[in-house]
């Protein structure tokens, strides 16, 4: 399924817009501040999660000048199957954002049946040199872009991680911490965290095939890895069960330490992403930005090829958002990347201050041009 619409009330920059779509690319060009990046994270939050941005449903409503809360707002696409995707908040400064599909209010998780977005920001360009916990969240988004029952498990380990370490908290203020819930959580979040930990090697393995099946593009090639005791046991060939007791007790021995530090130290929430620039046979954190950034983009281009090919069996189809993508490749690898979005059917939205940045898609995409909030087709 395409977006044929984007809608936006109070969002952002935006008090009202609407945005008919081609099906394949989009260059949304203009200015810096003109509202570009707006619409991408616009078409991020039709999927679970904070978008794009990371940001709060708060942060996303328009403010007048004088206006210390966010209005309420409201995000809505229509598909070309004419199903409508909707979420927003109705009331000023709200917390948490609500999903409607068709008008009807729905789960979060939901909205993976339509929509797979993915997307590259220029915060990622130096990913594989940036906190580990970025990395993770970084891959955690690929993964269950294709394993939707990822994000519950992530989810599932993150909310019983918090509540433990509010107990052993509590033990360090001097109340005494309750045994048996300890034990519970602990084996919740063995649970969950195993279960995390195998679908993270599976999409490894199938995002490493993919990049090696991209030997003949412009873009390095990375060998990745996952450096974390959990996913060593899932590479191994470990079952469910045993990497669950592994979590369980590792849990259990690290309580006075993660007491005492006031943070969790142990788990499959401290995984690493690794990743080899294969070429010069060095990690890819040494790289420049501007390799860091090709990595990057090869990655997600795999990982598109990948959804993709789930498509074929009656999956939701991606939707490739690139903020700024092209401002530092060079012009063999934006050629590549353009006829890679076309080659692959794609509706890609791209943004980019300079409409000649992406003259290699003229007459292969809808150009439409972003200023003090108009957007007017080119």
């Amino acid at each position: 399924m395409s977006l044929i619409s984007l809608t936006l009330t109070d969002f952002r920059s935006y008090a009202s817009a609407r945005l008919e779509l081609a099906s394949g690319p989009v260059v949304l060009h203009g200015p810096n501040g003109a509202g570009k990046t707006n619409l991408l994270e616009a078409v991020s939050l039709l999927t679970p999660g904070k978008g794009l941005r990371s940001a709060t449903a708060a942060e996303m409503g328009r403010r007048e000048p004088g206006e210390a809360v966010g209005r309420a707002w409201a995000v809505m696409v229509e598909l070309d199957d004419e199903t409508r995707l909707g979420t927003g908040v109705q009331t000023a400064g709200a917390a948490r954002r609500i999903v409607r599909i068709d008008g009807e209010t729905a789960q979060p998780g939901r909205l993976l049946d339509y929509l797979r977005p993915v997307w590259a920001t220029p915060e990622q360009d130096r990913l594989f040199s940036d906190a580990r916990a970025e990395r993770l969240k970084f891959f955690d988004r690929l993964v269950f872009a294709a394993d939707p029952d990822h994000a519950a498990a992530v989810s599932a380990y993150e909310k019983a991680l918090r509540e433990r370490l509010r107990l052993l908290n509590d033990a360090q203020d001097g109340r005494e911490a309750d045994p048996v819930w300890l034990d519970a959580l602990e084996a919740r979040l063995g649970e969950a965290g195993a279960r995390a930990a195998l679908a993270r090697v599976a999409a490894l393995h199938a995002l490493q095939a993919a990049i090696d099946a991209r030997s003949d593009r412009p873009f390095p090639q990375a060998d990745l890895g996952l450096d974390g005791p959990a996913e060593q046991m899932a590479e191994d060939g470990a079952e469910e069960d045993e990497i669950a007791a592994a979590i369980r007790e590792g849990l259990a021995k690290a309580r006075a330490r993660d007491g005492a530090a006031g943070r969790s130290l142990f788990g499959p929430h401290r995984t690493d992403l690794t990743a080899l620039h294969r070429e010069k046979n060095r990690p890819a954190a040494e790289g420049s930005s501007g390799e860091q950034k090709a990595l990057v983009l090869n990655l997600i281009l795999a990982q598109i090829s990948r959804l993709s090919h789930h498509d074929a069996a009656g999956a939701a189809r991606p939707v490739l958002l690139l903020d700024e993508a092209p401002a530092h490749l060079d012009e063999a690898r934006r050629a590549a990347l353009f006829d890679e979005i076309v080659a692959l059917n794609l509706q890609a939205f791209m943004t980019g201050t300079e409409r000649g940045l992406f003259a290699g898609l003229d007459g292969r995409a809808q150009f439409v041009r972003v200023a003090g909030g108009a957007l007017e087709s080119d």
